[in-house]
């Protein structure tokens, strides 16, 4: 009677590395760059990977390289496997990380999803100096154009260039104190942050776009006082369901509100190498924010 043990896989962490720089350069020359390797031998790895795994891990033609429904399942578990390996050797090796990072987000998602995160990164490695920018996505673009930022979460729009690494994705939804905000034939009164905003631009859009007349009612750079606004009823606004207080309402379209596209955070950086400080951070990010993705779906909190 044969033998239906399954077979003992061990993954080499030369290639996972190798996996996750090729999806999120989705190029295997830019890959190569960032792992001091030839393009030929990333894809090289990459296939060892592939039989390693017994899956195509990507989908190769001339002009581009993109994750298969197997390489998506993988890059979670992949950035994790990093992470934790990173810590270890650090610990292991008794070498302490040091440098310096400067790390840009946007304020809402920096105070609603990142608090822990950089808690987390900043315990495991202390003797790194980490200076956190929150700003507007098009003036954390500015920053890093100018050399003063490493690293920047973004709002990157859906439909546009895809800048960046996607790293996290939730609908945009209308919310407000209640319907009582809205009077008949009147504009609709918003809360919204100050230009540059990528959520009151998509707001305001959406509006125009379905005919619906509005005013800018409050405006506020910080969530905390925009939030403040609409338990006061002085109007609605678009928000990521993650970031809508349950004592909100949404307003949806039997209310006569557009559908939303949704929001998205890319992670990008200032060049195709990083010290290895704002490497890790990277990892840590990108490896925190896959596994509260995943939880999301499975109906816990992000």
């Amino acid at each position: 009677m044969p033998n239906s043990k399954p077979r003992l896989i061990n993954l080499d962490l030369d290639l996972i590395r190798a996996f996750v720089a090729v999806a999120e350069a989705k190029n295997f020359t830019r890959a190569g760059v960032r792992l001091g390797r030839t393009q030929s031998a990333v894809s090289l790895q990459i296939r060892r990977l592939e039989e390693q795994v017994g899956e195509e891990l990507f989908s190769r033609d001339p002009r581009s390289v993109v994750l298969t429904v197997q390489g998506e399942a993988l890059l979670p578990h992949a950035r994790h496997l990093l992470r934790l390996n990173d810590e270890i050797i650090g610990e292991l090796l008794n070498q302490p990380l040091e440098g310096e990072v400067r790390f840009g987000a946007p304020e809402d998602f920096a105070t609603t999803h990142l608090p822990g995160i950089l808690g987390d990164y900043a315990r495991a490695y202390p003797h790194v100096s980490l200076s956190v920018v929150c700003d507007f996505t098009l003036n954390l673009m500015d920053k890093m154009q100018q050399g003063a930022l490493d690293l920047a979460l973004i709002k990157r729009e859906t439909m546009g260039p895809a800048i960046g690494v996607s790293v996290w994705r939730e609908p945009l939804i209308w919310v407000g104190a209640g319907v009582d905000v809205l009077h008949k034939n009147a504009p609709i009164p918003l809360v919204l942050a100050p230009s540059p905003c990528v959520y009151r631009k998509r707001a305001t859009t959406a509006l125009d776009a379905a005919e619906r007349t509005w005013r800018v009612a409050f405006t506020s750079p910080s969530l905390a006082g925009q939030l403040a606004a609409l338990r006061a009823g002085l109007g609605v606004t678009a928000l990521p369901r993650g970031m809508a207080p349950a004592d909100l309402l949404i307003l949806g379209p039997e209310m006569g509100f557009p559908t939303l596209p949704e929001a998205e955070i890319a992670l990008i950086r200032a060049g195709k190498t990083l010290p290895v400080a704002a490497e890790r951070l990277a990892n840590f990010i990108l490896a925190s924010l896959d596994r509260s993705s995943v939880e999301s779906e499975d109906g816990e909190s992000i």
